[in-house]
């Protein structure tokens, strides 16, 4: 939802970020690449209980993840493998703070296998309906809204660090919220592809 509606507001700062890993000769995929491995070590420093430092690199992960986008359009070079690249790494990420979550917190291990879970569907309903869809925007493929997109990700996963053993009700908030995402992306699939 904040993706969808608040991009305009951040572009230019992203459009910024571009612009300086492109004159240090950096491609979209460098970009994306660099995103995926600052995501990973943020899950890293979770499990180490370095929690602030994580969300530091989580966020900043997340900030590389759009300036790729805007690169690869800014130097048309948008490819359907970058695009692949993108949308996996992007839940490497996720993975990788869901399990140094899990780590760190056995207590939330179920709930966590639970929100991956919840996750694995409502990428299933949006890779599925990418590709049978007419695009109209932007991005490389139909892209769907909904109430959990990227930057509520990242404020839910940042909220799971932040509270630590206190994390479960997050996890169980995160699960409903991506799970009420994946309903609203089945519905408008029916509707679109029918």
């Amino acid at each position: 939802m904040l993706d969808t509606h608040c991009r305009k507001y951040i572009q230019p700062m992203i459009k910024t970020g571009a612009n300086v890993a492109m004159k240090m000769g950096l491609s979209a995929n460098n970009v994306t690449v660099l995103a995926m491995i600052l995501g990973v070590v943020s899950g890293v420093l979770t499990y180490f209980g370095m929690g602030v430092a994580g969300i530091a690199l989580l966020w900043f992960s997340g900030y590389l993840d759009a300036v790729d986008g805007t690169i690869a359009r800014e130097t048309k070079s948008s490819s359907p493998f970058g695009t692949v690249m993108d949308i996996t790494f992007d839940r490497i990420v996720e993975g990788a703070i869901i399990i140094g979550v899990a780590h760190k917190f056995p207590q939330f291990s179920f709930q966590s296998l639970l929100l991956a879970v919840s996750i694995i569907i409502s990428m299933t309903i949006f890779l599925t309906t990418g590709p049978l869809a007419e695009n109209k925007g932007e991005k490389s493929f139909h892209y769907q809204a909904g109430l959990a997109e990227r930057s509520e990700g990242f404020i839910m996963l940042s909220l799971m660090i932040l509270l630590g053993d206190k994390a479960g009700i997050v996890i169980n908030i995160f699960t409903a919220i991506v799970l009420f995402t994946a309903y609203q992306r089945f519905l408008e699939a029916r509707r679109i592809l029918r």
